[in-house]
């Protein structure tokens, strides 16, 4: 039994304590997805039920990853627990929904909802992935974990551009917003020109609403605080997959302040994200205080 009460929306499925505090993994039944859904909670040694709120950091993971993922490779336990920060890790996609062709690819479908609502016929009963993350989670966070009403957002590739979406979309919900090797420009890259057109159709005009680079032009919310670390060997960055340099002019554009580091010699992997997580960590905590 873990440190929040039982109660009839959430299953505990796993629990590891973990720098003082409680690595976790819930299981509950989503009505955006209309499916079964996991995602991963670290709760510092700070957190009380009936204590003090805390603020969460939502960790968005890439293409074919589940909430696993990150939970167990990217060292972020130690630094949320200097924080005192509550991070929530979900999975990537809606699973299990008996969709032809969901599983047929590692870049489209299962693991690979790319943070959207689709709105093709297909996929849009299940495929609701930016509602999931931006109201649905959230809602049921603050509802039994005991939240400052504060949070963050970051992520790594396709989750990356997700959290960038996530916080363009939104003005002033989230603090600020980081990413690892994020996906910037996915109208002009084969990975979201794939999904988009899959998840979307195949009028361009409606997939401005999920490019970062698009949306970047219109915001007007509050400082975005944006911090973006790219590997200088990641081999997607060399595919032309990722875009880093569309993001920084868009910023510029926008006269947007972004922080955006090329670190010479990392590749894509979690081995990436485990050296510059502790980074993230303290950038988003300075806002969530």
């Amino acid at each position: 039994m873990g440190p929040i009460p039982k109660n009839d929306h959430l299953k505990e499925v796993s629990s590891n304590k973990s720098f003082g505090g409680w690595q976790q993994v819930y299981s509950h039944s989503s009505t955006e997805l209309k499916c079964d859904m996991k995602f991963g909670v670290y709760l510092p040694p700070q957190f009380k039920a009936d204590g003090d709120k805390l603020p969460v950091l939502y960790y968005l993971s890439g293409l074919t990853c589940t909430e696993a993922n990150f939970v167990t490779k990217a060292g972020a336990q130690q630094h949320a627990a200097e924080h005192g920060v509550i991070i929530v890790a979900p999975d990537t996609s809606p699973r299990g929904c008996n969709i032809e062709g969901e599983d047929d690819s590692y870049d489209f479908g299962s693991g690979a909802g790319f943070y959207v609502d689709a709105t093709e016929e297909k996929w849009k009963t299940n495929y609701r992935m930016y509602s999931y993350v931006t109201s649905e989670l959230r809602q049921l966070v603050d509802k039994y974990f005991n939240t400052s009403g504060k949070q963050s957002i970051t992520g790594h590739s396709m989750g990356g551009h997700g959290a960038l979406i996530c916080a363009l979309k939104n003005p002033g919900l989230y603090s600020s917003v980081s990413a690892f090797s994020p996906i910037c420009n996915p109208m002009e890259c084969p990975w979201g020109q794939k999904a988009f057109t899959g998840y979307l159709g195949s009028n361009k005009d409606t997939w401005k609403a999920y490019d970062s680079c698009q949306l970047l032009k219109t915001y007007s919310g509050p400082a975005l605080n944006i911090l973006v670390d790219q590997g200088a060997a990641d081999q997607f960055l060399s595919d032309g997959q990722l875009l880093p340099d569309h993001l920084e002019t868009a910023c510029a554009t926008a006269s947007q302040k972004a922080i955006v580091r090329m670190q010479d010699g990392y590749d894509h992997s979690y081995f990436f994200i485990s050296t510059f997580i502790g980074d993230h960590l303290h950038h988003h905590a300075k806002f969530l205080k």
